[in-house]
């Protein structure tokens, strides 16, 4: 029987991941393969969790649906802040990614969804909430 990937295993594979129309988000395919210590925070425990068995040398495809890849997109987790609260409040632009500093000392991602002259809307949902998503796989070697 040949070896397959564990909890903590160290891989070198190529992989995909892709909205669900494969819309593409990134890809080692065509370039160089990925190495990657399971259990380390370098993947999504989501996508970790797909890897899990798979033998090497087999090119997988998962598709995942919102709920089970990165969740649904929680309202609740929009929050609209004064501008002046931000950081650098004068190059705030949609679409970017601001760092929030928590009171324990843990930092945490917001992303502007909208923005007017006085306040912005932040998102801190995960960019893939609410998305369906293409994983596609190939485990090279299980080291």
């Amino acid at each position: 029987m040949s070896e397959v990937v564990a909890e903590n295993s160290l891989l070198t594979l190529h992989y995909r991941l892709a909205l669900a129309d494969d819309t593409e988000l990134v890809s080692t395919f065509g370039g160089k393969p990925a190495t990657l210590q399971l259990g380390s925070g370098e993947l999504a425990p989501v996508l970790e969790r797909c890897l899990i068995d798979l033998p090497a040398g087999q090119r997988t495809v998962f598709l995942l649906e919102a709920e089970q890849a990165f969740g649904p997109h929680n309202p609740q987790l929009m929050q609209r802040f004064a501008r002046e609260e931000l950081p650098n409040p004068g190059e705030l632009r949609e679409m970017a990614l601001i760092e929030f500093k928590a009171p324990g000392g843990a930092a945490y991602t917001g992303l502007v969804r909208e923005l007017s002259e006085t306040e912005a809307l932040i998102d801190f949902n995960h960019p893939l909430a609410g998305k369906a998503i293409r994983f596609e796989v190939d485990v090279i070697g299980i080291l």
